[in-house]
């Protein structure tokens, strides 16, 4: 019973929550002394709101998948879902969410009280998500998008730190271009029989989706190519900008893994599964860290 209700948490969606430490990570330079008490304070914050974000989002994939039960048993893939395929009770599944948010919401506002409204409204937004939104065509994938940016926004207000806008910028449109990158795999994977296991698919057109992408993917590669020269955090050099070309590769290597491997339907098992775009993100990551320390 724990298994199949550590499963249907998705803890392989977790990855997403990796975002909260991108504010202590851009940072971390101006804090950095060896050992120092604030540092270590910072990180273990950081790790904290993780932690609480985990759980806030594995309690929304437990109310998805309770309000998409019947449509799951649909799907070629999500019909073996702990409770699409009767593994996991309801009953269990809905004692779970209300054990998780008495004790997360909470801990959340003792963390810090601006990480607790950004979590609560991370909730409540994606709450909304799986009863109206998720059936409003482009709104859908906005509301996604604005998941990632308040994680950015909840690990900035975790350390009490202040986020660059670029940051925001560039985390929704790489979100955005993931949501439509989902929608065309689901499209591609359900055929004639989208519409019936996602209301909104019948929105969407290959083509639509295709144009959708192409924007979004020329406009983060822009913005974060701005970012790097002009962001006021940033060396004044703009060493920055020698990681433009491994976001040119992550980017296209995630339009190869969408157009050719039909991988987009699970942006966190693109990461997990390629090793080209994990290895790519990890240099993007180190680079990006040692510009910040070399010449911050």
């Amino acid at each position: 019973m724990l298994l199949n209700l550590f499963k249907t948490m998705r803890p392989r969606q977790w990855i997403k929550n990796l975002i909260i430490y991108l504010p202590f990570l851009f940072t971390l330079h101006q804090y950095w002394q060896p050992f120092t008490r604030q540092m270590y304070e910072m990180f273990a914050t950081a790790t904290a709101g993780f932690v609480l974000f985990c759980v806030l989002s594995g309690v929304i994939y437990l109310i998805n998948d309770l309000v998409d039960i019947e449509k799951d048993r649909l799907h070629p893939t999500k019909r073996f879902r702990p409770l699409a395929s009767g593994a996991l009770s309801k009953t269990v599944a809905q004692t779970a969410i209300v054990v998780f948010l008495v004790v997360a919401l909470p801990l959340s506002f003792l963390l810090d009280f601006e990480f607790g409204m950004v979590a609560l409204i991370y909730f409540v937004t994606m709450l909304v998500y799986s009863y109206v939104l998720k059936n409003l065509v482009i709104i859908d994938v906005f509301t996604l998008a604005a998941g990632l940016v308040l994680r950015a926004l909840a690990g900035a207000a975790a350390i009490n730190v202040p986020a660059s806008p670029w940051l925001y910028v560039c985390t929704v449109l790489l979100a955005l271009y993931l949501g439509f990158s989902k929608r065309r795999h689901e499209l591609a994977l359900l055929e004639e029989d989208a519409a019936k296991h996602r209301l909104i698919l019948k929105e969407y057109t290959p083509e639509v989706l295709d144009e959708m992408i192409s924007v979004t993917t020329a406009s983060f590669v822009m913005a974060y190519s701005l970012y790097t020269f002009s962001a006021e955090n940033l060396p004044k050099n703009h060493a920055m900008m020698l990681t433009i070309p491994f976001a040119l590769y992550v980017v296209f290597r995630l339009l190869y893994l969408v157009h050719v491997k039909n991988m987009g339907g699970s942006p966190e098992e693109m990461v997990l599964r390629d090793k080209w775009l994990f290895g790519a993100l990890i240099a993007w990551g180190l680079v990006a860290v040692g510009i910040l320390f070399v010449f911050g």
